[in-house]
């Protein structure tokens, strides 16, 4: 699907919900939206803050569709993954970057990302209830096996979405004890997901396995030589084309093991990522950057033996 047929059904349907489109119009419109090539229409853009203004309209629409065909998985999957892209890169990590003395708005802007966050979780909870009824809530019941031994490729992307905006949400509210409680389920979900599609959106769960066994306590299955085994592995898959695998090792693994040349070596690799050689990745990388270029000059904010460490070159 060409990229400018998006906005142009975009704007179609909002002329003929008023005339109240029949089921037949709606579905093709959803496949059309949710059909390959759509994906890049976002992902792929340079301008973050052109994509930022845009994805809440985008998302209200997709929504619109969801409801008139709320059994289309590829409007589920969607506008779910819409919901916790927009809260990942356009609310937390601006409300993360803010300076210290707007921590309220900071905090704010983490309270505002996690109703987000969950907003597309429910959504696709309600979507993997559809194909699977039970199966959430099956990990307490201890009656999951039984399911994971049904799932199929073509469920990845709903589980890693699924996941992946449940765990985020959490991460901004530990004390969040249903959100806590649902891990272990979560976890058996994602690497279900890993088994049957290992090089799903190249690398997004070899990415997402550096956060997760870098973050999670060793009680709960975090491992820090796993993380570094998934980074080495989204490095091979990405070919170094990815600001991101190093962005969240510079993060989650230099910086709790106060390793700064770890650190700086990463964080310059995801500044040097040519972010026109993976277009379809282009405004991932850009975000990535930006996130590299702040966690550098907050260096010592995260360093507590900083004697060697030369920050002025920074503000070159």
């Amino acid at each position: 699907m060409r990229r400018y047929v998006v906005p142009a059904l975009a704007l179609c349907l909002v002329s003929l919900q008023g005339c109240s489109i029949n089921k037949m119009a709606t579905k093709a419109v959803a496949d059309a939206l949710t059909g390959v090539g759509g994906s890049t229409v976002f992902t792929g853009d340079s301008d973050p803050q052109l994509v930022g203004d845009a994805l809440p309209f985008a998302i209200k629409i997709y929504e619109a569709l969801l409801e008139q065909e709320p059994d289309h998985q590829g409007l589920i999957v969607t506008t779910g993954s819409l919901f916790i892209m927009y809260a990942n890169a356009f609310v937390q990590g601006p409300a993360e970057m803010l300076p210290p003395e707007e921590s309220l708005a900071e905090q704010e802007g983490k309270e505002r990302a996690k109703k987000l966050y969950l907003r597309g979780v429910d959504i696709l909870a309600a979507g993997i209830e559809k194909r699977y009824p039970g199966i959430l809530g099956s990990g307490l019941a201890g009656t999951l096996d039984k399911y994971l031994s049904k799932l199929k490729k073509a469920d990845v992307p709903l589980i890693y979405w699924l996941v992946a905006g449940t765990l985020s949400a959490y991460a901004l509210d530990p004390l969040d004890l249903a959100l806590g409680m649902k891990l272990p389920e979560l976890t058996a979900l994602i690497n279900a997901a890993y088994e049957l599609d290992p090089d799903f959106n190249t690398s997004a769960l070899d990415e997402f396995f550096i956060l997760f066994y870098a973050s999670v306590p060793e009680g709960l299955g975090g491992d820090k030589s796993k993380a570094g085994v998934y980074f080495q592995k989204a490095l091979e898959k990405t070919r170094g084309l990815s600001a991101g695998p190093y962005v969240s090792y510079a993060q989650t693994i230099c910086v709790p093991a106060q390793d700064y040349e770890g650190f700086r070596k990463n964080l310059e690799a995801a500044l040097a990522v040519d972010v026109n050689a993976d277009t379809g990745n282009r405004l991932v990388n850009i975000i990535n950057q930006r996130k590299a270029r702040y966690l550098l000059d907050r260096a010592s904010y995260y360093f507590i033996d900083a004697e060697n460490v030369d920050w002025d070159e920074w503000d070159e």
